[in-house]
């Protein structure tokens, strides 16, 4: 006769035998935590819009709403405030922790998932506003910081990955309460898409959903990886987003140590001196914006005077290395979209 499983005391438990546990077997559900008034309150929004449509919400390895189906996956972690410590640990934030955050995030998949259930990507006047539905979706995407074509909702310029996410920020948008989208977006190019949005919606209120259930995919109840092979691949697979990212290469052109006189210069400090013939020489090289050079060349300076690093080389060679560096990194980024190159 199998043994019964002693109950998982998520408050105490040490961390090393927390991250053994799999994720089907953490005590968690969204009932009875701050998720619960989170859920109703993205419900009573789309009521107030006469949206007869209350997506379903479950628990998930992360945010998701899956392909087709009308339903909104929460990661796991958010369910229990000892899992959303151990994701701060392990991948330095935990997307949606607060109230205001969480919100936006569930407008967010709830664009996704009213999408899904009214069949709204599949009208031509959608496509015309947003595109292609069936555009492929890239591990990562190239964007323009300061362009008014898009609204801004989710961080890092999010509605110009796809044309599914342009519809589903825009919609975002134009769910929040107490904001004034028209004033918001006056003179803008994404003004048009909001005013789209406002009459589909309107097209859609009082009326049933085609679909109005779905499939829950990669729900957390089903998950059998420990917490700990989960975040291990997380990891692997979002390298280049952590500060760490440069460090061995960085160690590969020069040393920790202190600078001493001429004869050993502060790398920290040639970044900062030459940031300018830096950022116009990549630029010009690589043809690559000087937003994202800068944003790179931002992140190789803080590494550099967080690991001390120094050089024995003369300022001229040292300022070649880095320049070549960051160069590496761009042609990747330009060709792959990710700064370490194809994976």
């Amino acid at each position: 006769m199998a043994e019964t499983p002693e109950p998982v005391d998520l408050d105490s438990i040490a961390e090393e035998r927390l991250l053994d546990l799999r994720i089907c077997d953490l005590p968690i559900a969204i009932a009875g935590t701050w998720l619960e008034p989170r859920t109703a309150q993205l419900h009573a929004e789309l009521k107030a819009r006469s949206i007869l449509f209350e997506p379903h919400c479950y628990l998930a390895d992360e945010w998701l709403t899956p392909e087709g189906e009308p339903v909104i996956g929460i990661p796991f972690y958010l369910a229990h405030p000892r899992l959303v410590a151990l994701e701060k640990k392990m991948m330095l934030e935990a997307e949606g922790e607060t109230p205001d955050w969480c919100m936006q995030l569930l407008r967010h998949e709830a664009g996704h998932a009213l999408s899904y259930a009214f069949g709204l990507h599949r009208r031509r006047s959608w496509q015309k506003v947003f595109g292609s539905p069936s555009e492929h979706y890239g591990d990562t995407y190239r964007f323009r910081p300061y362009s008014k074509s898009f609204v801004r909702h989710l961080d890092h310029y999010y509605a110009q990955y796809h044309p599914d996410e342009d519809f589903v920020e825009t919609f975002a948008v134009w769910l929040t309460p107490g904001l004034d989208w028209r004033k918001e977006y006056q003179g803008w190019k994404a003004l048009d898409k909001l005013l789209y949005v406002d009459k589909l919606m309107h097209s859609i209120a009082g009326k049933p959903p085609l679909k109005a259930h779905g499939r829950e995919y990669w729900k957390a109840s089903r998950l059998r990886s420990t917490l700990r092979g989960h975040y291990q691949r997380r990891r692997e697979a979002e390298a280049e987003n952590y500060p760490d990212f440069h460090d061995a290469n960085l160690l590969r052109m020069f040393s920790r140590g202190q600078a001493q006189g001429e004869t050993r210069l502060r790398v920290a400090t040639l970044i900062q001196a030459h940031r300018r013939q830096l950022l116009a020489a990549v630029a010009g090289w690589t043809g690559e914006g000087r937003y994202m050079v800068n944003e790179v060349i931002k992140a190789i300076h803080q590494r550099a005077r967080a690991l001390r690093l120094v050089t024995g080389e003369s300022e001229a060679a040292a300022v070649l290395q880095l320049s070549t560096y960051v160069t590496t990194l761009l042609m990747n980024y330009r060709h792959t979209n990710r700064l370490r190159g194809k994976p």
